[in-house]
């Protein structure tokens, strides 16, 4: 079992730049998929960004047409961590934002499904 804990969260005002981190129990961190969704109020849970294992270091990084060119996913395996720059935040852009993991799969990664672990979110807020 894996568990995630993600952090950095916050109240950010429009134009803003927070990061989202999110520490993983695993020793294998290094070959997990891992990514981040997204939950409004009153809408579904959507596909944010995710890294998937390659083969040794390599990792392919895939984003939502609604963040590509604002986020950026990364990790950093030493730290068993994986992060999400936030860069000019926009009100919509509120949310509970959520870490997710797997190792390996064959189901798309922008399905919620696809993912075998979840972390508890964290609330992002934005005041325009």
């Amino acid at each position: 079992q894996v568990q995630l804990v993600e952090s950095g969260g916050g109240l950010v005002q429009a134009g803003g730049s927070p990061r989202l981190s999110c520490a993983a129990s695993t020793r294998t961190f290094s070959s997990y998929d891992m990514g981040w969704f997204r939950q409004s109020p009153g809408k579904e849970r959507e596909f944010v960004a995710a890294l998937t294992w390659s083969s040794g270091n390599t990792y392919y990084a895939d984003y939502a047409d609604s963040v590509k060119g604002r986020y950026t996913i990364s990790r950093d395996n030493a730290k068993n961590t994986v992060f999400l720059q936030m860069n000019s935040l926009k009100p919509e852009d509120t949310a509970v934002y959520y870490c997710v993991a797997r190792r390996g799969g064959r189901l798309g990664i922008r399905f919620s499904r696809a993912f075998d672990y979840w972390g508890q979110g964290t609330q992002v807020t934005v005041s325009s």
